[in-house]
């Protein structure tokens, strides 16, 4: 057995089991709560059959388990593993008919979704398959890099963490409504920013063991900036719907890549 095959029978697994729960409770996020977790499994399984002797192997993995376990503790503190579900399957589902929505939770929630992430761990293929190619200067930068990456979510998440927990203590009255400060002020989205370009980081592992950027493998990178890019458009018309103030912090403020925010005025003209 290779160990793609390996990873894709575990892929299968996953997909089985998130359709069959998501059917028996009536709620859609069991891959959300298995998403910081069979990445972390998949790329250690090429590691793994590498016989945990290749050092960018061992790299990779250790840093996807860092990178799943500052996810996992996030998602935890929120409650993503006490039953509740992302607030927007409850809207989308409103938009749809039954039958609508679980063609859309099939096809989407379930099995595009579990193939993203096995396609993000996919450039551990490409080390293992140059496994010939000596850990280096460029994989050390990278790494560097990966951690840097990180951290800025890590912040990130943390101060939007510390807002909510401030909007709740303050009551129904408390202003600003949502977080616009600290890395929010230069990123509407500084989370996901720093999420996505880790993978497009790990990508880099694969490249530099190939020794080219041409490989097949940075598709999943692509495809997962591709699902950012939507969640962020859905998710922004549900918060300006809520808080019509959100449309000048639009104006203002990047959308993803953390800049230097405009000026109101500027904003106003442009």
């Amino acid at each position: 057995m290779t160990p793609l095959v390996a990873v894709l029978i575990i892929a299968a697994v996953v997909c089985a089991f998130t359709w069959i729960t998501s059917l028996i409770t009536r709620e859609h996020s069991w891959v959300d709560r298995l998403w910081s977790i069979v990445p972390v499994v998949y790329v250690w399984v090429f590691a793994a059959f590498a016989g945990l002797a290749d050092a960018r192997l061992n790299v990779m993995a250790v840093l996807v388990t860092l990178w799943g376990a500052r996810l996992t503790f996030n998602f935890a503190r929120k409650g993503g593993y006490s039953g509740t579900e992302d607030y927007r399957w409850p809207i989308l589902r409103a938009r749809m008919s039954r039958l609508q929505f679980e063609v859309f939770n099939l096809l989407f929630i379930v099995l595009y979704q579990n193939a993203i992430l096995v396609l993000i761990t996919l450039p551990a293929l490409t080390a293992f398959e140059h496994r010939d190619t000596p850990f280096g200067v460029l994989d050390a930068l990278v790494t560097a890099l990966f951690l840097a990456l990180l951290v800025g979510e890590t912040v990130a998440d943390q101060q939007q963490w510390n807002f909510q927990e401030a909007k709740k203590a303050g009551g129904p009255d408390f202003r600003p409504r949502f977080v616009q400060s600290g890395l929010w002020r230069l990123s509407r989205h500084p989370n996901f920013f720093f999420e996505q370009a880790q993978w497009w980081a790990l990508f880099l592992f694969g490249a530099i063991a190939a020794g080219s950027l041409l490989q097949w493998t940075v598709l999943g990178a692509v495809l997962l900036t591709g699902l950012f890019i939507g969640s962020t458009i859905f998710t922004e018309s549900i918060t300006k719907s809520k808080y019509p103030e959100y449309a000048d912090y639009q104006a203002t403020t990047s959308p993803i890549i953390p800049w230097f925010p405009k000026r109101a005025d500027k904003a106003v003209t442009a």
